[in-house]
């Protein structure tokens, strides 16, 4: 296996400079011309033949050849909106910058497609590379979901990686959550309370919605207090309440939008039917009508356990013993309550979520993921490229 890690390696430099073009063009959700078409050329050149199966979504194959079962390994390409304050030679030419680190991913993923062309004839399967758009809108994987990524050929398991910094772990480390969820859910909600507007003077003429979100929003915060279970983690935030535009004048409407975390799927379910239930509860106690939308969603990441404990001896076996730690070194009980939307796909086949140390603190690397400052060390992005391929060749040895 340490030929894999050789491999890598030997193509590190082309790595880098993928990384650093795709850093200098950065670009939004699903609108990704650049990327796309750079991504669609270096397969090409590689002898794949990629296909765009959504907008900006990329899907190749490789292998193939002596029958088997499918694995899929996922990188996400899209940027964020933030303009970036590092004084690098390959610094964001765009008003947007690669702040969680898809660019490496993407990189990764094409240095890994670049071994796997090399073993395509030893390969005991196929090997789908998903390149995604709008990971940070949470819509890219379902949208590749639904226009087939996972069929044709059928895909038996799946992987990703997502690089970290400016956390307590070395460059160059393989985390793997165990086997569970390991990402929150994310469900984003705008509710609406449609009252009776009039003069503030006179408030008995008028159904007051501000008065009526108010109560809204308190009374949710008790779903978290008095019906999610002590043991489980789950959120319910409030980050917009708006209505009215004079101090004098009770408005016609008012609303309120927040976003809800969980871990289990029940307590996701209980939570989105409650919100609706005491929303529209509390306004009709107020004589107004409230209208609940959830306007984004995405699922929690699950780890298959059999992957999980499949992919831990894989990696080991790579990168050594110190080379592959618990996921909780950075995460207290292996869990993050970001979200990820790969768990549209960890919710249609066995999955695994994996982290690489991009660089702690110590080591020069102290900013994290969504600032704009965050950088991430490129001596250890051939470890990725080298984890993708392995993973992949490995389990397809295992699973035949």
């Amino acid at each position: 296996m340490n030929k894999i890690l050789d491999e890598a390696k030997a193509i590190q430099n082309e790595i880098i400079t993928n990384r650093r073009y795709l850093h200098q063009y950065a670009e939004l959700g699903n609108n990704l011309p650049i990327t796309t078409k750079y991504v669609v050329e270096k397969l090409k050149e590689m002898g794949y033949e990629p296909e765009i199966i959504a907008d900006s979504a990329i899907v190749a194959l490789v292998g193939g050849k002596k029958g088997g079962k499918t694995f899929l390994i996922r990188a996400d390409m899209d940027a964020l909106p933030i303009k970036e304050e590092n004084a690098l030679e390959y610094k964001s030419k765009t008003d947007s910058m690669h702040a969680c680190g898809h660019d490496t991913h993407t990189a990764m993923l094409l240095g890994a497609a670049q071994i796997l062309k090399n073993h395509e004839d030893q390969l005991e399967g196929t090997v789908k590379l998903m390149f995604q758009p709008a990971e940070e809108q949470l819509a890219g994987a379902r949208a590749m979901v639904e226009a087939g990524v996972l069929e044709n050929p059928k895909v038996d398991g799946a992987s990703m990686i997502h690089i970290f910094s400016g956390m307590p772990v070395d460059a160059g480390t393989l985390l793997i959550p165990e086997g569970g969820y390991v990402t929150s859910s994310a469900d984003m909600f705008h509710i609406e309370v449609q009252g009776k507007g009039g003069h503030g003077a006179m408030p008995q003429d008028s159904v007051d919605p501000l008065n009526i979100i108010s109560h809204i929003h308190l009374a949710l915060q008790e779903i978290i207090a008095r019906e999610v279970p002590p043991t489980s983690t789950a959120v319910i935030t409030i980050g917009q309440m708006h209505g009215g535009n004079a101090a004098n004048i009770i408005p016609d409407t008012a609303y309120l939008q927040g976003t809800i975390r969980a871990f289990d799927n029940n307590d996701r379910i209980l939570m989105k039917n409650r919100i609706v239930e005491i929303a529209e509860g509390i306004a009709s106690t107020f004589r107004a009508k409230a209208n609940v939308e959830y306007r984004m969603e995405c699922p929690s990441i699950y780890n298959n356990p059999e992957l999980y404990e499949q992919a831990v001896k894989i990696n080991k076996e790579l990168l050594g013993e110190e080379g592959v730690k618990n996921f909780d070194l950075g995460f207290p009980g292996g869990k993050m309550t970001g979200s990820e939307d790969f768990g549209y796909v960890s919710e249609k086949v066995p999955a695994l979520m994996m982290a690489l140390g991009g660089g702690s603190p110590e080591q020069g690397f102290p900013y994290p993921q969504h600032h704009p400052k965050v950088n991430f060390c490129e001596d250890v992005f051939y470890i990725g490229s080298a984890v993708y391929a392995n993973t992949a060749i490995e389990w397809l040895k295992l699973n035949k």
